[in-house]
């Protein structure tokens, strides 16, 4: 694999452990709660965390009893996953586009604008839904969380939104772990309800549910304009 294949990859380069500082990463064990109920996951189950970032919701489903392997395709993401990762937690790089897992795991995840959120392309979609499918044994069920394009439209007066692709383009800055900043350009792909449903049905999945979430406040509320997120719950047809 050649040493950077997406454009977020120089990001997270400059970002490392300064990911975890930001705000939206601090209701994790909230999120992995919700979750654990969401899915019916116990104790020895497998999952998959796919745009696993440095390992924040594998490490506290790890802690948890479960057992998870996380992927990503940042390297520096997987070498600090992997540098605190406790027992039951293992990562590697790999591009969700090209997941290559059959009938392992009981549950997969994809969360907070990871793999999932971060592809413009349809078809980079599709695969990776096609991947999280095979990965799951039969029955098994998945979590997805969607930037919600209604919000990104309403509030994010800051982003460019392309119809054409559902993608918001936000100019910012990032600061490492030193407080460095960095001009960065952002593409977040946005979607609505009923497009989640269309990419399930592609894709092998029964829509379980889909909610209305922002960071650190998963819960089943029906989809509405002014979350920042959607989080789709479907299962293995």
């Amino acid at each position: 694999m050649p040493d950077h294949d997406h454009w977020f990859e120089p990001i997270a380069d400059h970002l490392g452990s300064a990911y975890l500082r930001y705000s939206f990463t601090k209701g994790t064990k909230r999120e992995v709660t919700f979750l654990i109920d969401a899915l019916g996951l116990e104790p020895g189950m497998r999952v998959l965390d796919v745009g696993c970032g440095p390992g924040r919701h594998a490490y506290e489903l790890a802690h948890r009893g479960i057992e998870v392997v996380g992927i990503d395709i940042a390297q520096r993401f997987i070498d600090i996953a992997t540098s605190g990762a406790p027992p039951r937690a293992n990562f590697r790089r790999l591009d969700a586009r090209l997941l290559d897992y059959a009938t392992e795991f009981d549950a997969a995840v994809s969360l907070c604008q990871g793999a999932f959120g971060l592809l413009s392309d349809l078809n980079d979609t599709l695969a990776v839904l096609r991947g999280m499918n095979a990965a799951l044994k039969a029955g098994g069920r998945i979590a997805v969380s969607a930037f919600n394009a209604y919000f990104s439209i309403k509030y994010q007066t800051d982003a460019v939104f392309d119809a054409a692709t559902g993608t918001a383009h936000e100019q910012t800055e990032v600061r490492n772990e030193q407080g460095v900043s960095v001009p960065t350009e952002l593409w977040t792909t946005c979607f609505t309800p009923r497009e989640l449903r269309l990419l399930c049905a592609t894709t092998g999945f029964r829509v379980d549910s889909i909610s209305s979430i922002d960071p650190g406040h998963y819960r089943f509320d029906a989809p509405t304009t002014e979350s920042s997120e959607f989080l789709l719950v479907a299962t293995k047809q």
